[in-house]
């Protein structure tokens, strides 16, 4: 069978197709023009006569379109950032390093001394508060022989409000004969300082030992429960002042001081006590002939002691044990120096209290009311505090 070749001819470039669409030779439409780079001149004659070639073949038209389009946008791809830096180093894509900032600690130059952790302003409240406490106070042990008789209110009411000023601790010993009477208990109630009412069952011979007893009272007291700190007998008819009671807690074994008192005659003070250089002890003040006889020329509010004495003898080197006690066999005005006699060998053994022994700080009045009668419309059946407040 014979064949027929039938040549294309040059209007076939533009010829009408049956769905009205016309095609027409792309290279005019489609390359690249004179800004265009070299690269995609070099590539776009050859994809445009490979689509021509698959485009005749007539049934594969829509992928022919499909190809023609996805070739154009890779080429205009490599064409457009061709040019643009490819070199990816690591670098670009690690995270920063963080490192401390740089401190110079060269020994030549600098030395650390302090670290401070900026929280320094809560911490130094605390430490102006402990040196305003400072080391804990030796306790205070007052003993105070009271008995039944005009102005006693009085005198334990003054004492207690000396002692209620004086920083704690202090525990204050009230010895009453044979019975603790209901007043004197609600007058110790009444001071706010820590008290211990002891009651002396012994009965003195004569009035001049009745002080003796209670304060050997007080001393067994401490003794047998072993109350540690000073001991000072206050009579509750001596003048003290705060500043004693104080200076008290600066003795170590036994502490003395001059203690001024009015003479006999009321007319003058006299002075009674050591004389010092410093803290220690040289002499003595004395201005009663009867009693330069004494070992020790001392007041019994002149001098006090620290209370081991009493139940430690071993701690202070005493080479006997026996109980140490004020004595009612001797002479009126000889019981301090007996007393002191039992605590200490000599001098050597005493501290003046303040430099020198140069203040006077309590005084020994010598105030007589065994004859105090009270005036009538004095003596009140209720409270004064009572009848005021109906008042």
């Amino acid at each position: 069978m014979a064949s027929i070749r039938r040549t294309l001819s040059p209007a076939y470039h533009h010829r009408s197709y049956q769905n009205g669409a016309g095609f027409s030779s792309p290279s005019h439409k489609f390359l690249p023009n004179g800004n265009s780079k070299h690269s995609s001149s070099r590539h776009l004659p050859l994809l445009f006569t490979a689509v021509n070639l698959v485009y005749r073949k007539g049934w594969r038209r829509s992928l022919c379109w499909c190809l023609f389009f996805f070739l154009i946008g890779f080429v205009f791809g490599i064409t457009l950032f061709g040019n643009m830096d490819t070199d990816i180093r690591a670098k670009d894509f690690a995270f920063p390093e963080l490192k401390p900032p740089h401190v110079d600690l060269r020994l030549d130059d600098q030395i650390v001394t302090s670290v401070s952790l900026g929280i320094h302003t809560r911490l130094q409240e605390p430490k102006e508060v402990d040196d305003l406490i400072g080391p804990p106070l030796k306790q205070l042990i007052v003993v105070t022989p009271t008995y039944n008789r005009g102005f006693q209110a009085y005198f334990l009411n003054r004492l207690g409000q000396v002692l209620r000023l004086v920083k704690p601790p202090l525990v204050w010993i009230v010895v009453e004969e044979k019975v603790a009477s209901f007043e004197t208990a609600e007058i110790l109630r009444r001071t706010g300082v820590m008290y211990r009412h002891v009651v002396c069952t012994r009965s003195p011979s004569e009035p001049k030992d009745r002080g003796v007893h209670q304060r050997n009272a007080a001393l067994e007291h401490i003794e047998r429960h072993k109350v540690d700190g000073i001991v000072f007998f206050a009579d509750d008819d001596n003048v003290y002042t705060v500043e004693l009671f104080e200076s008290l807690r600066t003795i170590r074994r036994f502490g003395t001081w001059p203690v001024a008192m009015l003479a006999p005659s009321r007319n003058k003070a006299i002075l009674e006590g050591p004389v010092c250089n410093g803290s220690q002890v040289i002499g003595w003040h004395t201005n009663e002939k009867s009693k330069r006889l004494r070992r020790f020329h001392v007041d019994m509010s002149g001098f006090a002691f620290n209370s081991s004495i009493l139940w430690d003898p071993k701690r202070w080197g005493r080479p006997y044990s026996n109980p140490i006690r004020q004595l009612d066999t001797v002479k009126e005005g000889f019981q301090e120096t007996t007393f002191i006699e039992q605590v200490v060998e000599d001098e050597s053994q005493m501290e003046g209290i303040l430099p020198g022994c140069s203040r006077i700080m309590n005084w020994h009045l010598h105030l007589d009311t065994s004859n105090l009668i009270y005036p009538k419309g004095w003596l009140l059946e209720k409270n004064l505090e009572i009848t005021l407040a109906i008042k």
